[in-house]
């Protein structure tokens, strides 16, 4: 399979989660077998060689394929989550979205500062989560961070919005917004 192929599966869903957003729903690339595959393969050739030592997944789709490749490349895997879902004591990090604001957290020891991190999700969109799982990372005393997305919403510019991370910012494959 290829990303031309995989991007071929995501299915877009208008008006969803409010009026007026399309959203690209990785839903269908997932149930694919091959496609499925070719995901995790891809990331694991990306990020195998790179020193990883714990890869964390953005709730809810990042968990999706962060803890297969981690397992592949020998990381472990740490959640990110919404306020009230990890037990221990937590860190927090509020952020502006597209059609509002959310919370995201992590377990106070979950990282080091020796750790070597891939953060992880399915969409890169205007950048504003994967900018706080940034901040939430290095508020752990991480430098070393590479972020990972399925899919770049190109036109959204969510790269730009974290250029001045000091992260290695790449995605499977690009979709327009209006594709």
């Amino acid at each position: 399979m290829t990303a031309e192929e995989v991007k071929a599966l995501v299915r877009n869903v208008p008006d969803f989660p409010i009026k007026g957003i399309q959203f690209k729903d990785i839903t269908t690339a997932l149930d694919n077998p091959e496609g499925l595959r070719w995901m995790r393969d891809e990331m694991v050739r990306r990020y195998k060689d790179l020193g990883i030592t714990k890869i964390v997944g953005i709730e809810s789709r990042g968990f999706i394929l962060a803890p297969a490749v981690a397992m592949e490349i020998g990381a472990g895997f740490v959640p990110i989550r919404k306020p009230g879902k990890l037990p221990a004591e937590t860190v927090e990090v509020s952020y502006a979205k597209e059609y509002g604001v959310d919370t995201i957290q992590i377990h106070k020891d979950a990282l080091t500062p020796n750790d070597v991190v891939l953060i992880h999700d399915d969409i890169l969109a205007t950048g504003g989560s994967m900018a706080a799982a940034v901040e939430l990372v290095r508020k752990l005393g991480v430098t070393k961070i590479y972020v990972n997305c399925i899919i770049e919403l190109e036109g959204l510019n969510g790269r730009s919005f974290l250029a001045d991370k000091g992260v290695n910012i790449d995605c499977l494959f690009g979709i327009e917004v209006d594709e």
